[in-house]
């Protein structure tokens, strides 16, 4: 049961409520100016800030989402970004409840999409599989979502925690497709803590379906195709709650299960020899890890808290999903390693993250993987947040920017201009995207160390940063 009662310190970890005011808008966007350098954009530079919604619909300057961790993001085929739920701020300054407002951010302004302005909303399902302008999923923290090749954003389970009290709380298995301005509950349930349907391994089904879990993971493939692994929640018999390590595919309206285990708590790593695939290799169960899906389509997987073949814990190993096999590409195959960062700036084959869970992760354009921040605390409050940021090309990491130590405090500098001195601090459960020119962006995230503070975490953030290549 450790693993069990790490993840609900995890969970609490990611629902600690926060105090809020407002404080800053959206406003233009000036590009940063120098490259592999920080640039404060948007949001406040103090924690806990409460959102400015303005007008549903309506892009401005003053517009800017409410602190707030484990949302979901995506990036459409435009190359605007996307913000959807989390744990934090809503327009009143309540906190401690989940939102369910989704936002759009384009040509520096943000715009107030859909959903609330108030946090502890329940979904309106309207019917399955048909869209309508009433549907919108209900709040939610550590739902997991990706955009599609013709940039429809894809929505998929999380955590509810109702204004009702506990007796109502709990964990979801919808999915849901935004489209056209318009939400569509596409499969899953519109009640909590539905346990899995697996069905046949590798045969796709009607009646399959995911169980209800939150920090999973998602990609979606070049045809369209949305893919889910791991998680926490209840396993196929309704016994609540454990990780995951199942592996799901979401193809022409039906579920298949690829692989992993039906059971939580119970399927350690299977790695084999690093480097070499095999149809036996697959990551073990897993909560809080970080996805990328890379230039080429390969699907990647880094990290989070779950079980190795070495035991329970934090986790730092880096797999690859190619050809309908895993590969163990790097990192340790035992929990709670040390990074080992080497010289900033400089490639090196023994150079690793530390194990962390609630990362943010970035492909660029180039095809490397980008990760920055997470946590590594256990089950008694130990260990703390990290900064780092971190490249993976061409087999190696390079250690690129950020501390090699716990909890930095956030350095802003002048909105809007990049400096060598600027770093949005020690945070987990942020959120990011990439835009079309391959830069990367950040948002909000929680226990971070505001600019004002000297090593005490504050709460939850709203700025938004955009790092420049």
């Amino acid at each position: 049961m450790k693993n069990v009662r790490l993840t609900l310190f995890a969970l609490a970890l990611l629902v600690v409520g926060v105090c809020l005011s407002a404080c800053g808008g959206g406003g233009s966007t000036p590009p940063p100016n120098n490259p592999n350098e920080w640039a404060w954009v948007s949001g406040a530079n103090t924690g806990n800030q409460k959102g400015t919604y303005g007008t549903l619909g309506v892009a401005a300057s003053g517009n800017v989402p409410g602190a707030r961790n484990s949302a979901v993001s995506w990036s459409d085929a435009a190359g605007n970004f996307w913000l959807f739920g989390g744990t934090g701020a809503d327009s009143t300054g309540n906190t401690g409840l989940p939102l369910n407002d989704l936002w759009k951010y384009s040509n520096g302004e943000w715009t107030w999409v859909s959903g609330a302005n108030l946090a502890g909303q329940s979904g309106s399902y309207g019917t399955l599989g048909t869209a309508a302008a009433s549907n919108v999923p209900g709040a939610r923290f550590g739902a997991v979502g990706s955009s599609d090749p013709a940039g429809n954003l894809w929505l998929f389970g999380g955590y509810f925690i109702s204004p009702n009290g506990p007796a109502y709380n709990g964990i979801l298995n919808d999915l849901w497709k935004y489209s056209n301005g318009e939400w569509t509950w596409m499969s899953g349930a519109d009640t909590f803590n539905q346990n899995g349907t697996y069905g046949t391994e590798g045969v796709a089904a009607p009646g399959n379906v995911p169980g209800a879990r939150a920090g999973a993971v998602s990609w979606t493939d070049a045809t369209g195709n949305f893919w889910l692994f791991g998680g926490y929640g209840p396993d196929s018999s309704g016994n609540c709650c454990g990780y995951f390590n199942d592996f799901w595919k979401y193809s022409a309206g039906e579920w298949t299960w690829v692989g992993g285990s039906m059971m939580g708590n119970l399927e350690q790593g299977n790695y084999g020899t690093q480097g070499t695939a095999a149809p036996s290799n697959i990551p073990g169960a897993r909560y809080g890890a970080v996805s990328w899906t890379d230039a080429t389509g390969i699907f990647w997987l880094f990290g989070g808290s779950g079980l190795d073949n070495g035991g329970q814990g934090n986790l730092n190993d880096l797999w690859k999903y190619s050809n309908g096999e895993w590969t163990w590409m790097s990192g340790s195959s035992s929990p709670d390693q040390v990074g080992t960062y080497g010289t900033q700036g400089t490639a090196a084959p023994s150079n690793v993250p530390e194990a962390r869970y609630g990362a943010v992760s970035w492909a660029d354009a180039s095809g490397n993987l980008w990760l920055f921040g997470g946590a590594n605390y256990d089950e008694t409050g130990g260990g703390g947040t990290f900064d780092d940021l971190w490249k993976y090309s061409n087999g190696e990491w390079t250690w690129m920017g950020g501390s090699n130590g716990l909890n930095q405090p956030v350095t802003y500098g002048k909105r809007g201009t990049a400096s060598p001195g600027n770093t949005p601090g020690a945070r987990y459960s942020a959120v990011g995207w990439t835009d079309a020119s391959g830069n990367i962006w950040l948002f909000g995230g929680q226990y971070g160390i505001n600019s004002t503070s000297s090593q005490s975490p504050t709460g939850n953030f709203n700025d938004l940063w955009r790092y420049e290549f």
